[in-house]
């Protein structure tokens, strides 16, 4: 094989973030470190490309094995290449995110590298520089969910106001006022309110209501009418 000459060889690297809702709490996924440096510290899911593979399949594949996770979007975010990011040798990392329903996989998931859901707000300290990455990864969905229904990722396809309220309460991590959201949510015109109502909570109840697809796509800017101080939460 021919090889460029006088070039050093690195170490390509694949890190995934996953973000997950569960009706109540915006989590991310973490796993213990299975090998040295940091053997048995909390990690994103991590892993090297194999020669064979592109940045996705590998990204697809470690998300797998550590996790038992399959079939998840993954979205390509950004990549971390400081020269002394890794202790043991130069390795360069591209970073993926993904969102999803936590009570849809929860079957998926396995146990033979401890994978575990941690609060956002009080994960454990990470390795390396993937506490960046995680930040990266917030900012970025900050900025989409507020031009995409990407949020809607993370609910079922029926959920109720309070359950969206807590949703963005947590991305933006911000504090909300209850009637205002509802008032501004409801304006939008692009949740359909179903029949049925959600008793779990309260005797009362909360009507359910799922997103219309037809009328987001043609009126998505009315997303922006709900976020909370958009202008400077997506740019944090």
């Amino acid at each position: 094989m021919i090889r460029y000459a006088n070039e050093s060889r690195f170490v390509q690297a694949v890190d995934c973030i996953v973000f997950g809702f569960d009706g109540e709490t915006l989590k991310i996924l973490l796993i213990q470190r299975g090998f040295e440096p940091e053997k048995g510290k909390w990690s994103l899911m991590g892993g090297f490309v194999k020669p064979n593979e592109s940045l996705e399949q590998a990204s697809t594949r470690i998300l797998k094995q550590l996790t038992g996770l399959d079939g998840v979007y993954l979205e390509q975010m950004h990549t971390f290449g400081d020269p002394s990011r890794d202790p043991m040798e130069r390795t360069i990392s591209t970073a993926y995110f993904a969102l999803i329903d936590i009570h849809k996989y929860e079957q998926q998931l396995n146990n033979d590298y401890h994978p575990e859901w941690f609060s956002v707000k009080r994960m454990p300290k990470l390795i390396f520089d993937q506490q960046e990455m995680v930040e990266m990864a917030q900012r970025s969905i900050r900025y989409k969910a507020a031009l995409h229904p990407i949020l809607f990722e993370l609910l079922p396809k029926r959920f109720t106001l309070p359950q969206l309220q807590i949703l963005y309460e947590s991305v933006y991590n911000t504090t909300i006022d209850k009637r205002n959201f509802s008032k501004r949510v409801l304006a939008t015109g692009l949740l359909i309110k179903q029949v049925e109502k959600d008793k779990s909570s309260s005797k009362r109840g909360a009507y359910y209501y799922h997103l219309n697809m037809q009328k987001y796509y043609a009126n998505f800017q009315s997303f922006l009418n709900f976020i909370p101080n958009p202008t400077n939460l997506i740019s944090q």
